[in-house]
């Protein structure tokens, strides 16, 4: 007898620009995904890669907001890899946006026997495991989206910086409270290193931050003005609701 398929759930994102399919069990996109791609500075004709996108909410987005832009979303989970593919056709974004089965850590060979070759991308946008791998959770996509064993994100960084072309951009979002790590595991390929915290509300200690490095450069590191989530009175601010339900991009 065939096993049960895993129960999922439809939601909306971007204010309903886009619905998706994600299990009901395990780890669920949420404003991180939607942050990542309003950083990701790509434009019409462009080609943006995700590493780790799950269901595809990220990449997703990007190609929602961004008219032109083609878009590889690589997962390695092929329940996720497949609801991604799913999603992209369901938001019409297929002949735009596709999804292949593939971890992000792999050689070089299977990433070109996927079509993905050195220098094939203007942008790379992820958002790694970032966890450490204590008590970790019992269903394996929770603990593959979350628990990052050692040498992880350094790996995730190599394979970014040899898909992205000389100039290329890389994108992600990591705990603020281990951005020491993202700074040391892009020393060696990238410069130009932006970094704008991320606020849950104002006098609160930032929770996540949003970091962008140039492939090759040797520009000096900028830290940015923080983006609030919400004010004091818990509702979302003029710009967080910009960017969560309007798409808006993240300068």
């Amino acid at each position: 007898m065939a096993a049960a398929a895993e129960p999922t759930s439809d939601d909306a994102l971007l204010g309903g620009k886009l619905v998706l399919r994600q299990p009901l069990r395990g780890h669920r996109f949420g404003h991180d995904a939607v942050l990542l791609a309003a950083a990701t500075p790509a434009r019409r004709g462009e080609h943006a890669v995700e590493l780790g996108a799950g269901v595809g909410a990220a990449g997703l987005a990007l190609a929602r907001r961004v008219e032109g832009l083609a878009v590889t979303l690589v997962e390695l989970d092929p329940n996720l890899a497949a609801l991604a593919r799913e999603n992209s056709a369901r938001n019409l974004l297929s002949e735009r946006v596709r999804a292949i089965c593939l971890d992000a850590a792999a050689p070089v060979a299977q990433f070109a026997a996927a079509g993905l070759d050195p220098d094939c991308a203007d942008h790379v946008l992820m958002n790694p495991p970032f966890n450490a791998p204590h008590n970790p959770s019992p269903d394996r996509a929770r603990r593959l989206a979350r628990a990052a064993p050692p040498g992880l994100l350094e790996r995730w960084i190599d394979t970014a910086a040899r898909l992205l072309r000389a100039d290329g951009d890389l994108t992600l979002i990591w705990r603020a409270d281990r951005l020491a790590d993202v700074l040391a595991a892009l020393t060696a390929g990238f410069g130009a290193i932006a970094i704008l915290p991320v606020y849950p509300k104002p006098q609160a200690a930032a929770i996540r931050v949003l970091i962008r490095a140039t492939k090759n450069s040797h520009a000096p590191l900028a830290l940015l003005p923080g983006l609030v989530l919400a004010g004091s009175d818990n509702k979302p601010t003029a710009q967080a609701e910009a960017i969560l339900r309007d798409g808006a991009a993240l300068a």
